[in-house]
């Protein structure tokens, strides 16, 4: 597919975008260190507060970058608009509402990878950028689309096993969306998208495997980890008391001696 913009109205649109929020982008930079002390701190409250923190990086992203500013050049900003605030959304209720988000760092190769890529995303990102050419303030900079999902799919390898798999669909997909910036306007920085989606993609068909789900759709498991407790278990109850009663019971033997 043809991007609707070429390369210099791409940079136009950074280069908007940064001088317009500054000196926004310090306070993204610290809101992500923030996020990543929080997941490594392995607690309840602090993946709460991981989690909020990648919701409001997402509705920012979506709002301030696509919806005001990449709109200019591409139509299609408000549908990636509306996906990002839904993601952000979504991170919002099951990670801080529902705390069915678990970060916890642990000694293992989900945790180096996930780890790699934030570095990634925070500071080789931008290095990669500045050596071929992209200089700021025409330059990509952490909480624009392509750093942010880095960021959250590295973030996602130090959840637990019980992450929803829905929060992975849209970041996924962006990393797809986002592979023609590369292979159309040469920003190589971004081959991250697509090295940070195999990657997530891969530890969850593994935890899949090791935890026995892989059989059974991830949809069908969220479901059923969110009914009510105890909806399966009255019917359940009932059917083996009736099979209880039922059976007859074992009659007493008399003994010879008696």
């Amino acid at each position: 597919m043809t991007l609707p913009f070429t390369i210099d109205q791409f940079a136009d649109v950074f280069r908007a975008y940064n001088e317009s929020i500054w000196p926004a982008q310090w306070i993204l930079n610290a809101l992500a260190l923030v996020s990543l002390a929080a997941a490594f701190a392995g607690r309840r409250r602090a993946s709460q507060i991981a989690s909020l923190v990648l919701a409001v990086l997402w509705v920012w992203t979506g709002l301030v970058y696509h919806a005001r500013f990449f709109r200019v050049i591409n139509p299609a900003a408000i549908v990636f608009a509306a996906a990002f605030v839904l993601q952000g959304l979504m991170i919002g209720w099951f990670g801080v509402v529902k705390e069915a988000v678990r970060f916890a760092a642990r000694r293992n190769a989900a945790t180096a990878v996930g780890s790699l890529l934030i570095t990634y995303a925070l500071v080789v990102y931008p290095l990669i950028g500045r050596a071929i050419g992209h200089r700021y303030p025409a330059a990509p900079t952490f909480g624009v689309p392509c750093p942010t999902t880095i960021f959250t799919l590295g973030l996602c390898l130090l959840a637990a096993p019980a992450l929803p798999r829905m929060l992975l669909i849209i970041p996924v997909a962006w990393a797809v969306v986002g592979l023609s910036a590369v292979l159309q306007l040469g920003m190589w920085e971004d081959w991250g998208l697509p090295v940070a989606a195999i990657a997530v993609l891969v530890f969850s068909i593994r935890r899949d495997f090791r935890h026995g789900t892989w059989r059974r759709p991830a949809v069908l498991l969220e479901l059923r980890s969110t009914a009510r407790p105890g909806s399966e278990a009255a019917p359940r109850s009932r059917a083996s008391s009736g099979r209880a009663r039922s059976s007859p019971r074992p009659s007493r033997k008399t003994s010879p001696a008696s």
